[in-house]
């Protein structure tokens, strides 16, 4: 553990449950030792930040390259921040460069690290889980490494998208689902249509731990996604 990861997490853990007073279940599913992929329903920015700091283990997540690569004494500090907090630099521009993304956690998951990632790719709009896309089930299968579903919920009441300040109050509750039966998929080659299979799998499961209206599309770009495509020369936006 980094020396910023741990200041983080000392700092974080105990003011978030001060602040919104969580209900926690199942941490018991995440394994002590060894790779596994903490795959999250995603209703806020704050997401990532409670799943850090209220796991046994400590997660990486991935972040969009932006945050490493600017100049300066500014650009080396935000830098050293990011990897300090475990996070992981990606090129999600577009084009093959997004299909590619996920390929840069294989080496920290082979390690027997954790990984925390959001299926849908970006926050829901609207409360509702929105279809998954079949990265994190590729990845899970070349790492290889178990999928244990997160149900995270009212994030979205504390901080929704467009707010720049946490709000008091809400209680946030966190449910761990048991990791996923990926025997079905494992021992050779899986095309399109089983990381799909796959994929769906695990979205059914954080469905049941969140109770949240299933959405068999993915989710619509916002207005700020929209102006980064376009920034990138009509590519994709970078998920959140």
């Amino acid at each position: 553990m980094s020396a910023l990861y741990a200041v983080g997490k000392f700092a974080i853990s105990p003011m978030s449950r001060l602040l919104w007073r969580p209900k926690i279940s199942g941490l018991d599913n995440v394994p002590a030792t060894g790779p596994a992929i903490l795959a999250s329903n995603h209703q806020s920015v704050i997401d990532s930040v409670l799943m850090g700091a209220f796991m046994p283990r400590n997660v990486y997540f991935l972040a969009k390259d932006e945050y490493f690569v600017a100049p300066g004494v500014k650009g080396t500090v935000m830098r050293n921040v990011m990897y300090g907090l475990n996070q992981i630099p990606v090129d999600r521009s577009g084009g093959r460069a997004s299909l590619m993304a996920l390929d840069a956690a294989l080496p920290v998951l082979r390690a027997g690290h954790v990984l925390g990632i959001f299926p849908e790719g970006t926050r829901s709009p609207d409360g509702r889980l929105y279809r998954g896309r079949p990265g994190v089930a590729k990845l899970a299968l070349d790492a290889p490494a178990p999928i244990i579903p997160i149900g995270i919920m009212n994030t979205e009441k504390i901080q929704p998208i467009g707010a720049s300040v946490p709000r008091l109050g809400p209680t946030v509750e966190v449910r761990v689902g048991e990791p996923l039966d990926l025997s079905q998929w494992q021992g050779g080659e899986v095309d399109s249509r089983g990381l799909r299979e796959l994929t769906l799998k695990l979205m059914n499961a954080i469905q049941q731990l969140t109770g949240q209206e299933y959405v068999a599309r993915y989710a619509p770009k916002r207005p700020d996604q929209i102006a980064a495509a376009n920034g990138h020369n009509g590519t994709a936006a970078p998920a959140d």
